[in-house]
């Protein structure tokens, strides 16, 4: 039964994985400018182009359908030839895996980077995503998103989020935000924690209130949440080097000439 759950569930990842035809997308920060900015730790986010990519960017109300974590070269199986291996993904059909930055060099993305952490810790963060190396994806999770793109009555905004979070719990098991999510978790760094607030007494016997944060389970986390968390920052790598605007050449001031009587 599982063998023929995973060759219909590989099938599927294939029809979801295939890109949707439309033009080239350009990407927004040139490959070598980005991977300069990179750090071990960074969250990447991607908008994809494959039906699953639309499937989540319309449930989550978000361009961002993917997200990898950036782990540098300095893991063991890092400095890979031709291509480092500086990326870590859940991907449908491979499972968890490390991949190039190249795979994503034309695509829209942003870094999402966690702020505050030690390097002790990013090193545990990394080599918490390494460990998973191999671990396949949640074919549960898979179905459901699935079954959204077949034709049906639409979904209730309540529901959007419970529809990719519908994965099986199996800890061999993975989605992309699940895993950097657990990764965080592991490290105790905030992503979108529920807040709840507590009454306290202050220092001066006064009534004050506490805030508390409550980790949200790993499976309830998308994409867009590193890029909303106010506990990450957003870099811009064209902006980092010393962007200034009035270099640009445009198109209007290139090919315009004197006019000649």
């Amino acid at each position: 039964m599982n063998t023929l759950l995973r060759a219909i569930g590989d099938r599927l990842a294939a029809y979801l994985l295939a890109p949707r035809p439309h033009g080239a997308m350009v990407a927004t920060v040139a490959p070598g400018l980005l991977e300069a900015t990179l750090r071990p730790g960074d969250v990447l986010l991607v908008e994809g182009e494959s039906r699953i990519s639309m499937a989540i960017k319309i449930l989550t109300q978000s361009n961002w359908s993917h997200a990898a974590l950036f782990v540098g070269s300095g893991w063991p199986g890092g400095s890979a030839e031709p291509e480092p291996l500086t990326l870590i993904e859940a991907d449908l059909r491979a499972g968890v895996r490390a991949v190039p930055l190249s795979a994503y060099a034309r695509m829209h993305t942003r870094i999402c980077r966690p702020v505050g952490l030690a390097a002790q810790e990013v090193e545990q963060l990394v080599g918490y995503v390494v460990s998973r190396l191999g671990q396949q994806y949640d074919l549960k999770n898979l179905f459901d998103l699935a079954r959204y793109l077949l034709p049906a009555p639409p979904v209730p905004l309540q529901w959007r989020r419970r529809m990719i979070a519908f994965g099986s719990g199996d800890p061999s098991r993975a989605i992309c935000s699940t895993l950097i999510a657990q990764a965080f978790q592991a490290v105790h760094y905030p992503i979108l924690p529920e807040v709840t607030y507590q009454d306290a007494l202050d220092g001066g016997g006064g009534h004050c209130q506490r805030e508390l944060l409550h980790i949200r389970h790993h499976s309830l986390y998308a994409p867009r949440d590193f890029d909303m968390s106010p506990y990450f920052e957003v870099i811009k790598p064209t902006l980092r080097p010393g962007f200034d605007p009035h270099g640009l050449a445009w198109e209007d001031e290139a090919c315009s000439e004197p006019e000649r009587r």
